[in-house]
């Protein structure tokens, strides 16, 4: 069973979004980790970067396919965890902590309301 955390927000392409004021938190959820299986590359955009939601914002690749990430809200990218460079088994090992991509300042703090809640994502996945 995958680990979907309360006080989360998830969207229907498994990224999941922790906002704290009026910036947000992006990674993919651990759900999204097991189906990829192990994670061997990942892609993601340069600090500064507008986003709109679902907009692609990176890649990750394991050794089953490559995959999109999408921005599941609107914001300009604060920070990108480059600590995943080199180390990208981190989001198998700790998708909500280790593993997380990147921060936005959101455009639109409201916006991240409209995405699923821990339950409705547990029914997504059949769970």
């Amino acid at each position: 069973m995958s680990d979907i955390r309360p006080g989360f927000r998830y969207t229907k392409s498994h990224e999941w979004v922790k906002v704290e004021g009026d910036t947000a938190t992006i990674g993919i959820t651990d759900h999204a980790q097991e189906e990829l299986g192990d994670i061997v590359y990942i892609e993601l955009p340069e600090v500064g970067r507008v986003l709109s939601a679902d907009d692609v914002f990176g890649t990750v690749e394991s050794v089953k396919a490559v995959s999109e990430l999408y921005a599941p809200v609107s914001g300009e990218v604060v920070a990108v965890n480059e600590a995943l460079s080199g180390s990208e088994a981190a989001i198998n090992e700790s998708p909500y902590e280790t593993g997380w991509m990147i921060t936005v300042k959101l455009k639109d703090p409201a916006e991240a309301g409209k995405l699923l809640d821990p339950d409705a994502y547990r029914s997504q996945i059949g769970e």
